[in-house]
């Protein structure tokens, strides 16, 4: 390792070895590809197959999914105006952004965010979904790392915002 590596705080070395092991390469195309369905078409075509397939219990569990997504949206946004962190590829010019960001700042991850959340909904009323929702959840935070676009830290703030609003009281207020 190189000693301007070393001097780089640890988040930073993580983010470049994720990035530099993924860029150029399938994973990179995985990666890619999970983030962009992270953005939200598998949240909102899970929701409509969830209110479809088990109405009426469905379409409440539907309605916490967009409260969730809602809420979690403005709290990232005001979090990241907030915090104004800048993106490791920004701060780093040996990472790079693998995928476009979505917006200007780092903390916290809205993908995760959501991802935290709507999984964690989901498999309180559909547990056996977890064999899928899970490992797809996994891999949009780890995308987030490894595409250049997030620190860990942003991943984390974004899992412990997401548990809070996926196991909200708004799930007995809405599913009942």
């Amino acid at each position: 390792m190189s000693a301007r590596l070393r001097r780089r705080p640890l988040e930073a070395r993580w983010c470049l070895v994720a990035n530099r092991r993924v860029a150029g390469g399938r994973l990179q195309t995985l990666f890619a590809a999970v983030s962009r369905l992270g953005d939200g078409p598998v949240w909102v075509a899970l929701g409509l197959v969830i209110a479809v397939m088990d109405a009426p219990r469905g379409i409440a569990v539907a309605a916490h999914i967009g409260i969730a997504a809602l809420v979690g949206g403005a709290l990232y946004r005001w979090i990241k105006t907030r915090t104004l962190r800048p993106r490791p590829y920004v701060r780093y010019r040996r990472i790079h952004a693998l995928v476009p960001p979505l917006d200007e700042f780092s903390f916290p991850s809205g993908h995760t965010l959501h991802a935290v959340s709507i999984t964690t909904i989901v498999l309180q009323h559909y547990p056996l979904l977890g064999w899928l929702l899970v490992p797809f959840t996994v891999l949009v935070a780890i995308s987030r790392v490894a595409l250049g676009l997030h620190y860990p830290s942003d991943v984390l703030a974004a899992v412990g915002i997401g548990l809070v609003l996926g196991f909200a009281p708004v799930a007995r207020l809405v599913v009942g």
